[in-house]
């Protein structure tokens, strides 16, 4: 029996409603901007406290705001309703290779985050249990689900890409696309009950899935009780992992007194001349600070792989011990590979942080590493491109 099933009442874009899935944002300025150029975005419904109508309330205040939101975006025809479907899933851009994906639910009690938990959706990164707090109210509030978690099938990849290519190029007109913040054109089909179907699920559920994006909509699913998540399972042939860095927007000591800590760890500081990039291969990370900025190697400990990943050094070498910051702090915000480097130093040359923190994108080699031995990545460590759009397939929940 495959873990992976079609959506019993699924609520499909008729155009308009995609967006950034919520957590994908360096700046919250951000989200009010993209919801007020277009209240339908299903931001307005993930992020309801950000909302322009909705500003100065708190996150669960505004819940019955979010609410309201979905349910005018039902009856004003913005999605239309569906049932036992799955809903194949395109990312088209120009000079890039097509990714696909299927949209679909998955069992919850699959979901394995150590190696004596059984299961074959694997979650692999640490989380911030506020985040995850809010994504169970917000699931209890709406009775839907509207952002999925982006999953990797590792056994059957292959064969699920070349059935989902096919699949897709033998389907017609799509029933919705919709094209993101890169200019990437995301289409999607239903395929209802029926053979197709059947093959569908059976490959995307035929090997070990791990959380590629999501893990604080995963763990939410488990939190609120929810027997099945709403998901794209994906291939690997179709992602790429991008650079995960750090803004930390007050330091708690001196740029100078931070370096010489790093120093006192045994680590090794080269200054930089010239723009601080996202270092072209891991083992050394790069900082800037204001008007300079240092290529920094630090210390290992031990043969482990996972201790060793430059993000797990950054968090308990940079952040912990010199700065004496939790990784939760809200004075440092992980910011994906959508931002490029020249962002996150403008920041700091601007005045609005104090320290930017450049890293390497993990390998595939040690994400899958990790994930296999059913241990997990640092916080905010991998960046997978293209993401899932949220708004586009909407779940609901049965009550």
């Amino acid at each position: 029996m495959t873990i992976v099933h079609p959506i019993a009442r699924a609520w499909i874009t008729t155009g308009g409603t995609g967006a950034q899935n919520y957590d994908e944002f360096a700046d919250d300025a951000e989200i009010t901007a993209i919801i007020e150029r277009n209240p339908h975005s299903a931001l307005g419904i993930e992020m309801p406290h950000r909302a322009p109508e909705s500003l100065g309330k708190s996150f669960l205040d505004a819940l019955p705001d979010a609410v309201a939101r979905l349910a005018e975006a039902k009856a004003d025809g913005s999605y239309t309703p569906a049932e036992q479907v799955v809903v194949l899933y395109r990312i088209t851009a120009p000079g890039e290779e097509p990714a696909y994906g299927l949209f679909a639910t998955v069992d919850t009690d699959q979901i394995s985050t150590r190696a004596d938990e059984p299961g074959l959706v694997i979650r692999n990164e640490d989380v911030f249990i506020a985040k995850v707090r809010e994504r169970v109210a917000l699931a209890d509030a709406l009775g839907h689900l509207l952002s999925p978690v982006l999953l990797l099938q590792t056994g059957r990849g292959g064969e699920l890409h070349e059935a989902l290519a096919a699949a897709t190029e033998s389907a017609g007109a799509p029933a919705a696309t919709d094209t993101d913040q890169a200019g990437r054109t995301h289409a999607i089909w239903l395929v209802g009950p029926g053979p197709e179907q059947d093959e569908l699920t059976a490959l995307a559920g035929g090997g070990e899935l791990v959380v590629a994006d999501g893990n604080h909509r995963s763990l939410a699913a488990q939190t609120g009780g929810l027997p099945r998540f709403l998901a794209v399972v994906t291939t690997p042939q179709s992602v790429a992992i991008q650079p995960y860095n750090r803004l930390v927007s007050e330091l708690t000591t001196s740029g100078d007194e931070l370096l010489d800590r790093l120093r006192a760890t045994g680590a090794q500081i080269t200054p930089i001349d010239g723009p601080v990039e996202v270092p072209a291969a891991g083992g050394t990370v790069h900082l800037r600070l204001p008007g300079r900025g240092y290529a920094v190697t630090l210390p290992h400990v031990g043969e482990g792989r996972l201790e060793n990943l430059d993000h797990a050094l950054v968090e308990r070498l940079v952040l912990r011990d010199a700065l004496g910051l939790d990784p939760g702090d809200k004075r440092i915000t992980y910011v994906g590979g959508d931002y490029p480097a020249s962002w996150l130093t403008g920041e700091v040359d601007a005045g609005r942080a104090e320290l930017a923190i450049l890293i390497a994108p993990v390998t595939v080699d040690d994400f899958v590493a990790v994930n296999l031995a059913r241990e997990k990545m640092p916080r905010k460590s991998t960046w997978f491109t293209p993401k899932a759009r949220a708004g586009l397939v909407v779940a609901e929940l049965p009550r």
